[in-house]
């Protein structure tokens, strides 16, 4: 019977919500629970109880539409964590290298950094308990060195240099974690942010970076959503405000359930007049959508890359009595043009993940040409009338194509079997002090001209390449020739900005990283080229 109890709880949280929105029936709940209760009492072999619950549950969400899940009790906090910006623990950035953990960073002013624990120390035992060489999972690190706030973890760490272990007492502190993963100026006018996602600490990280891109003479912004996968809604919303007059539309949200709910820029933008770039690709999706989609139509600034995902429907969190939740789509939301970016689902539920591979099929990532909307489609911008289409994502208005001319399978599997990560792990464990030295990585007034000189001088060797290559094999990643010589470049590019990433941190990746990214090239090109720009934004059929 104890299938039966939970479900009977489940049904009640279920029932409560369901009575007060939508016309299920008594009898509809009553047919499911005693579908379970025959289960329970008749099957012919043991049954899972909550096992059974998640499948009925699934089942009939998935039914749907892509996007209502149901999530675990065990997922709620980590698919939480990431928007609510902050964790618990002990600050660090740590890989598993040859069964240790290796310390990359140490989060600035965490607890770590605190106490004196450096990049590349080894932590090798979490209160008295060894953690190295014993192939321990990294959630299981994980659940020992995070904790609630002011709680206390004792480690030992091995220093290279230093014979005997140290041990560190680190109180435990709320660790921030970032949506902004670079900030830094192209050239003397040119700004440049990334927002990896869209969190409750993104306005702040965003309001902190634009004033010091405006303190460095910034007059043109290049704003980054490429693989940005969404986040609040509000946050988009706040977003919007600092490049948009007040009280202009950024979104409406409705639902057969759902009455209209309207959100409109407020306060005062901080960047009302400059030039705008927003970089958009096809992993860009919901909250990056309606910021670029709101941008687009009111003509603010121009979207440059590919046809971003094209998600617009709006979940609701409901809990369920285990700790569980649904997240339930109840409502579509429109940018300021009328349009709804949601792409097509209801004939084909299954195909829906799909899209990606059939975008590539019919060539729309290389091709501009092959992308075609129907009028029933298409709408209107608000300022200059300029038709933008609906029910399949925001199309940019500068279409770069995917450029595979540098990537091949090889490069592929040498980052999929951890081949060039690895290969940095071991770089900066031997050369780590020599680099912080030579390009005054600690100290605070040349740390920014130190990553200038590292930038213009540091470079890849063909000894290291052959490391690399020769550890790939040992990998099973066989050596190609021609696939090698194909994205030789890419690779140095690559290794020498995940070196800068450890060294500084993510902005100097992407300093180094966006020279071989077109997408990021045509938008600085945009912002030089005031004929490209304003051809971007001209009225066009």
């Amino acid at each position: 019977m104890r299938i039966a109890r939970i479900l009977f709880a489940t049904l009640l949280a279920i029932g409560v919500f369901l009575c007060a929105h939508a016309s299920v029936s008594y009898s509809d709940l009553q047919k499911l629970q005693t579908t379970v209760v025959a289960i329970d009492r008749f099957y012919v072999d043991t049954v899972n109880a909550e096992k059974l619950i998640d499948n009925a549950i699934n089942g009939m969400l998935e039914k749907l539409d892509p996007h209502s899940k149901y999530i675990p009790k065990s997922e709620v906090q980590k698919m939480n964590e990431p928007l609510d910006g902050k964790f618990e623990g002990i600050g660090v950035v740590f890989q598993m290298m040859e069964d240790t953990l290796l310390v990359i960073q140490t989060i600035s002013g965490g607890p770590s950094e605190k106490v004196g624990i450096f990049a590349g120390d080894r932590i090798v035992y979490v209160n008295d308990s060894t953690i190295a060489g014993v192939n321990m999972q990294n959630t299981d690190i994980m659940k020992r060195l995070r904790g609630p706030k002011g709680t206390s973890v004792n480690v030992k760490v091995l220093r290279r240099g230093v014979k005997e272990l140290i041990e560190f007492k680190i109180i435990r502190d709320v660790i921030p974690i970032y949506s902004i993963d670079a900030a830094y100026m192209v050239d003397d006018k040119i700004g440049y942010i990334k927002v990896n996602k869209f969190s409750e600490t993104t306005l702040q990280e965003y309001t902190e970076a634009m004033d010091k891109l405006k303190s460095k003479g910034m007059k043109s912004l290049i704003l980054d959503l490429q693989d940005n996968g969404g986040g609040y809604l509000k946050t988009a919303v706040q977003l919007a405000s600092t490049v948009l007059a007040p009280n202009k539309l950024v979104v409406y949200s409705e639902g057969v359930s759902q009455p209209r709910e309207t959100f409109n820029t407020t306060g005062k933008p901080s960047f009302e007049k400059g030039e705008l770039v927003v970089l958009v690709n096809e992993s860009s999706a919901s909250a990056s959508e309606i910021l670029s989609g709101s941008i687009q139509d009111w003509d603010r600034g121009l979207i440059v890359g590919r046809r971003t995902f094209g998600k617009g429907l709006v979940q609701k969190p409901v809990p369920l009595p285990d700790g569980s939740q649904i997240r339930l789509t109840v409502a579509q939301y429109f940018i300021p043009s009328g349009r709804c970016v949601q792409r097509p689902y209801k004939n084909n539920l299954k195909d829906y993940d799909k899209d990606f591979i059939e975008r590539y099929n019919r060539g729309e990532l290389m091709h501009e040409d092959s992308i075609s909307f129907p009028d029933s489609l298409k709408y209107f911008t608000l300022e200059k009338r300029r038709p933008v289409y609906g029910g399949g994502g925001i199309m940019p208005d500068l279409f770069v194509p995917l450029d595979t001319t540098k990537y091949s399978k090889y490069h592929r599997d040498l980052a999929a079997k951890n081949v060039l990560n690895n290969f940095v792990l071991n770089y900066l464990d031997k050369n780590r002090s020599t680099l912080e030295k030579k390009y005054n990585v600690n100290n605070a007034k040349k740390k920014e001209t130190g990553f200038i000189q590292y930038n213009q001088t540091f470079e890849i060797s063909d000894q290291e390449l052959k490391e690399v290559t020769e550890a790939g094999e040992k990998e099973k990643v066989e050596f190609n020739e021609e696939q090698f010589n194909q994205s030789k470049e890419l690779i140095k590019k690559q290794l020498k900005a995940m070196i800068a990433r450890d060294l500084w941190n993510t902005s100097e990746y992407y300093q180094i990283m966006n020279d071989e990214n077109p997408i990021f090239l045509k938008g600085v090109e945009a912002l030089k080229d005031k004929n490209l720009y304003n051809k971007g934004m001209s009225t066009k059929e």
